[in-house]
């Protein structure tokens, strides 16, 4: 303390100010700090508040020192001439003050800036207070609320990661790999649906605690599940002598899993319960009303996670059950040849899309082999796909070529009341000649698996999809012919084998063709490999597959048939035809007449293109009867009769039907309703059948 009679020193005839007794009262005392002289009184409270005995005290701020740290009191003498020197007429400032027993406390003080006529600072007026128990009431407060920023935390990032889940098992994986139950300090959780007036559980609790009996439950038992669905109440169960008291038969198996206490809500969805939710704690007793609000919350989000997860489920199956209604029941036996076909849903998409196979037996030894994929990922893409199916099958049953068969397909879907294109691949193999003629309408390519595992792309010409052609009246579908030799398999496909995110549709071929090496030569085998790709890479896009191996040397019963259209002007399609002819010949073991065929069947297909307009179609069959005959047919849309004519000595044309006069045992014409058919027939020995290599 400090004598007013000490000295010549000049104070302020009211100095020093006069307590409050209020401020004593709440551990606050006043100071006022003569800044001329550069004393500070404290009274007694301040005293005490800076754990200072009077006879310690001598007025001046430095014999604070030892009460005051020196970090605390740099920065209190820089807020104070801060406040000084902007003309401030108030500071405050939180502060430690190191008590006797060593220990720190929270200090405030607030001052008032007294200044002269000039505006010259000479005196602050202020207050000291211990500030422990404010701040501890402040961290306390800071605390919960950090705990309820927390807590609401977990709900909005589990929601937020809810939204992406579409399956019910994507829900429950959500919930455990989220770590939000850890932070809402669950031990772990069980959930129910409800089913058909039961309750089946579909998430368990901790390793170790299913209950046998308990994974269908009825409404009315006694457990609690069963109990927040028939109140439509959360039931928070506070302690282990609660849960054991309110169900007896449910306690007994997890009594020895340490759970002490639990949350049960129902979930409910537009008004309806849909199952519960079951939180299980350890070194937990009680729930306070935040923690019951924020459960009740969270339930509400799962529960809206949840029905719409069901509700996909369930449109998932009804389109699944449609695809396969309208995909193939089964896959005929085809002699001469092994098939395998798979079909793969989308696992990310929300509908069934429209891909499917088929595989159609035709006279002849031939076989007809489709892939195809209609727009869209809906009900209405499975719809239309079945339609599709079901005319390429009736128009390849007709006997038409591939080329025609898909141009009357594509006109049938333009004509179709939908806006809806599919592309296709339709494959005619001859499996007597393993010749292969293919029509490609905007589909990927096929893929060519030799017997040791190596592919390649056959390189096929194609066409707009189907619909779209129509649509421009582009409807020339231009014919690949190509042979499949024994042993060789053909691989048609949608593009969701070979499509993937981030990767172009070369880098899916080349990993394609890769696995095919690597993969088994069982062609069942194969097919599920290919498919366990596609479910490992859980893809956007369904998938399906056609698999058609030739076996050895085998030879058709009926005879058999290969058919061409030609068009004028169209040098590929010619080249495809003498190609058919040739392989015909070879397969069907026309023996030494081969060359005989081959020559005599390009000079027709030669003096149609030339000599009429339209194209042809050029026809080789094998003829049973008391002589095997192998007989070339060329069809035009002319209705003018050919007649053989002299050459000269220097023509270079007009040789062409002597010179099938010549070497065809016998030929003809034969008026057809909108043109001719010019053929040619040849006695060929019987062949050696071989058994089919299996």
């Amino acid at each position: 303390m400090v004598d007013r009679a000490a000295g010549a020193v000049s104070l302020p005839d009211d100095w020093p100010a006069h307590p409050d007794l209020s401020l004593s009262l709440n551990r606050m005392g006043s100071f006022d700090w003569d800044l001329d002289s550069g004393l500070l009184h404290l009274d007694q409270s301040a005293l005490e508040v800076f754990d200072v005995a009077a006879e310690e005290y001598d007025g001046r701020p430095q014999s604070l020192s030892l009460r005051v740290p020196q970090s605390e009191a740099t920065r209190l003498d820089g807020l104070v001439s801060q406040a000084l020197k902007s003309g401030s007429s108030t500071y405050g400032a939180y502060f430690r003050i190191r008590c006797r027993d060593g220990s720190l406390r929270w200090t405030h003080t607030q001052g008032a800036v007294r200044r002269d006529a000039a505006g010259r600072p000479h005196r602050i007026i202020g207050i000291v207070r211990d500030a422990t128990q404010e701040l501890a009431d402040s961290s306390a407060r800071a605390d919960l609320d950090a705990e309820r920023r927390r807590q609401t935390s977990v709900v909005e990032s589990t929601t937020a990661a809810l939204a992406h889940a579409r399956t019910v098992r994507d829900v429950i994986d959500v919930l455990k790999d989220s770590h939000g139950l850890e932070r809402l300090g669950a031990t772990s959780m069980v959930v129910g649906l409800l089913e058909s007036g039961r309750i089946h559980l579909v998430a368990e609790g901790p390793e170790g605690s299913f209950v046998p009996g308990t994974r269908y439950t009825r409404v009315d038992e006694q457990y609690p599940m069963s109990e927040v669905i028939r109140t439509l109440a959360p039931r928070f169960i506070e302690s282990k002598e609660d849960f054991a008291e309110s169900y007896p038969r449910l306690w007994p198996h997890i009594k020895g899993l340490g759970i002490t206490s639990a949350a049960y809500m129902p979930l409910i969805a537009q008004a309806r319960p849909i199952g519960a939710l079951g939180l299980l704690y350890s070194d937990k007793t009680g729930f306070t009303t935040e923690e019951r609000n924020l459960l009740v919350a969270l339930g509400s989000s799962i529960a809206q996670s949840l029905q719409r997860a069901v509700l996909f489920e369930q449109e998932h199956d009804l389109a699944e059950g449609l695809q396969q209604a309208m995909l193939p029941r089964r896959i005929p036996a085809v002699p001469g040849a092994q098939i395998a076909v798979r079909y793969r849903s989308a696992r990310l998409g929300r509908d069934i899309g429209g891909d499917w196979y088929d595989i159609i037996p035709l006279p002849g030894g031939r076989v007809g082999a489709v892939i195809g994929d209609v727009q869209g990922h809906d009900t209405h893409a499975s719809a239309v796909m079945g339609q599709l199916r079901i005319v390429l099958r009736a128009y390849a049953a007709e006997g038409h070529t591939p080329a025609t068969v898909m141009a009357r397909a594509s006109v049938f879907l333009h004509e179709l009341d939908t806006d809806r294109f599919a592309t296709c691949t339709y494959a005619e193999v001859d499996l007597t000649t393993g010749v292969v003629q293919m029509v490609r309408a905007g589909h990927v390519g096929p893929l060519l698996i030799s017997p040791d595992g190596d592919s390649h792309r056959v390189p096929v010409s194609g066409g707009l999809p189907l619909g779209l052609s129509a649509e421009f009246g582009r409807l020339e579908y231009p014919v690949s012919t190509f042979e499949l030799d024994p042993g060789e398999t053909l691989l048609l496909y949608t593009d969701g084998l070979v499509e993937q995110p981030g990767a172009d549709l070369d880098e899916g071929l080349q990993q394609l063709t890769c696995l095919i090496h690597s993969g088994p030569r069982n062609l069942q085998l194969l097919a599920d490999r290919l498919c366990e790709e596609v479910d490992e890479r859980a893809g956007e896009d369904d998938v399906a597959l056609l698999l058609l191996r030739r076996h050895g040397a085998y030879a058709s019963q009926a005879g058999g048939r290969l058919q061409q259209h030609v068009a004028q002007n169209d040098p590929e399609a010619l080249s495809s035809a003498r190609h058919m002819i040739r392989a015909a010949v070879r397969a069907w073991g026309a023996g030494e007449r081969s060359d005989e065929i081959e020559l005599a069947a390009d000079e027709l297909i030669t003096n149609a293109l030339m000599h009429t307009d339209g194209g042809a179609i050029v026809t080789a069959r094998v003829l049973s009867g008391p002589e095997r005959r192998l007989r070339v047919e060329v069809d035009d849309l002319s209705s003018a009769l050919p007649r053989r004519r002299e050459a000269g000595e220097s023509g270079v044309s007009g040789r062409g039907l002597m010179l099938v006069d010549q070497l065809a045992d016998v030929w003809g014409v034969e008026s057809r309703g909108s043109g001719k058919s010019v053929w040619c027939e040849f006695v060929v020995t019987e062949r050696v059948v071989e058994r089919p290599v299996t």
